[in-house]
């Protein structure tokens, strides 16, 4: 094999158990002192590429080359062992344990009867901060860490082993835009001393901007290789659906009309005892789309529960329309004419051992064209209307009685918000709407939720994607911890502006 490449990887092919084909026959190439993006929707097969390069899976047949040589991983030790390691999108830390605690756990090697050498291995650690640029506070337990530090502890873990190949697997899911351009300041200071890095990532600004190179897989399958140079949004996005697809949903001017949603004063206690949204007060208005950005955990979940009947707040008011509804449930919420698209869907939204006939009329089976005689279901208005429902949302299924189980996450997410849309309700409460999903899935559902705008409706949008708060809100909150730093038309806010609110500096008054 080349010696230009420290990785090559031969015609990977896998083959899960159950007979699902992830990889077919993919090419990976990666250099000592370069990063190169590893792009694709979700299901194209590279967290699963990179997987099996980490040793935490076997490839079904194909060839991986280390430095020009042939080599073959049981484990994600063996891997290690050469310098190949793993960031997870999920993190794999122990919360009560301190950064430096979770940085040696399972490295450092202590006789039965003499105790673990900390002040050498702190020293060591420090060494490592200094030279990469990763500064965290070791000393301080990782549950009271942010995201963005705790991940700096994810990378120093693997770097302490001795990595020189680094896979980062979406490593900016969960980050601010200060903490993104900060790990992006990182990835360059390891890439100038020589690591080779791959970058999982299906968001197209950001493997432009810190790639050299850009690999594109669909459907397990090699679609594209170019320089970051050369890429731009519409080829790479052609190259992961197989079509072109329009970057951005268009949003015309609002024109609002009376408040449907008011919140005043709203205060609301989390699951572990701390109040979780402290004194929080707006309104949304019908025919417009009021954003609340901030990054997940600070209070977004707890306000959204509150306002759709999930939580009892502690204090405060909620109004919809001219109903005092803070104590009522989500049924008597629903027959108000509320809709929830909830962040967890496989949760709050779809029961997935349930089929698409009985997931499309959950909340709704009480409803008069659902509900037969003597309480028995009206199947044949049911099946008419799921019918209904998967074509008007392009829902890809085999049939109305498929289990939900069984459909793509994008799928999933179809039904869902086609089941809360149909509702023809007069507040919208959308919690992260698109996450998870590939470009065309997302650009259907925002262009969804303004045609809810514009024939109208209020809606409530929260998420912790800054692109999509700036392309769909008219108005816009930024949340940090139970608190809003900033309010105001969208017109008004630049996006470094949002940004620096997102991570908890306060530009405004």
């Amino acid at each position: 094999m080349s010696p230009e490449f420290s990785i090559e990887m031969k015609s990977i092919h896998k083959v899960y158990p159950d007979g699902t084909v992830a990889l077919r026959g993919v090419d990976f190439e990666l250099r000592s002192g370069e990063i190169v993006g590893l792009l694709g929707e979700n299901g194209a097969g590279k967290t699963t590429l990179m997987k099996i390069l980490s040793g935490l899976l076997p490839p079904t047949s194909g060839e991986i080359y280390y430095n020009g040589k042939p080599v073959h991983f049981r484990n994600p030790s063996d891997a290690l062992k050469l310098g190949i390691g793993m960031v997870h999108q999920y993190f794999a830390l122990v919360p009560p344990f301190t950064a430096l605690e979770n940085i040696l756990l399972g490295q450092e090697k202590a006789g039965r009867l003499s105790p673990l050498d900390l002040k050498s291995a702190r020293e060591k650690v420090k060494a490592l901060m200094e030279e990469t640029g990763l500064s965290v506070p070791l000393d301080t337990p990782i549950e009271l860490l942010s995201a963005g530090v705790q991940q700096r502890v994810e990378i120093l873990k693997v770097l302490y082993r001795g990595t020189d190949v680094l896979i980062l697997d979406e490593p900016t899911s969960y980050l601010t835009p200060l903490e993104v351009e900060e790990l992006f300041k990182v990835m360059r200071r390891l890439k100038a001393q020589g690591k080779a890095i791959v970058f999982i990532t299906h968001k197209l600004r950001e493997v432009v901007e810190i790639s050299d190179r850009i690999q594109v897989l669909r459907n397990g399958v090699v679609t594209g290789k170019l320089p970051a140079s050369e890429a731009t949004f519409d080829k790479l996005a052609i190259m992961m659906v197989g079509k072109e697809v329009i970057p951005q949903a268009v949003r015309s001017e609002a024109e609002p009309g009376e408040p449907v949603l008011k919140v005043k004063d709203l205060y609301v206690m989390s699951d572990f005892g701390t109040m979780a949204v402290k004194g929080i007060s707006f309104e949304v208005r019908a025919g417009e789309i009021f954003g609340i950005a901030g990054v997940e955990g600070n209070g977004q979940s707890e306000l959204v529960q509150a306002i759709t009947g999930l939580r009892r707040p502690v204090k405060g008011e909620i109004w919809l329309k001219n109903s005092n509804v803070t104590a009522f449930g989500p049924r008597k919420l629903y027959s108000l004419g509320l809709s929830h698209i909830p962040e967890d869907k496989s949760k709050f939204g779809l029961a997935m051992n349930f089929d698409l006939a009985e997931n499309s009329i959950l909340g709704r089976q009480w409803e008069p064209q659902f509900a037969g005689a003597f309480g028995r279901l009206n199947w044949d208005n049911i099946l008419k209307f799921t019918d209904r429902l998967i074509k008007s949302f392009n829902v890809v299924a085999p049939g109305v009685r498929t289990p939900v189980k069984s459909l793509s996450g994008g799928n999933q997410q179809r039904l869902l918000v086609g089941r809360e849309l149909s509702k023809e309700p007069s507040l919208v409460v959308a919690a992260h709407p698109t996450r998870g999903l590939d470009i065309a899935s997302t650009v259907y559902i925002r262009e969804l939720l303004i045609k809810m705008r514009d024939a109208g409706k209020a809606v409530l949008l929260v998420s912790a994607d800054l692109d999509e708060i700036l392309e769909l809100s008219d108005r816009v909150a930024v949340m940090y911890e139970g608190e809003f730093l900033g309010v105001g038309d969208i017109k008004e806010f630049a996006r470094e502006e949002i940004g620096m609110m997102m991570g908890g500096v306060r530009v405004r008054k």
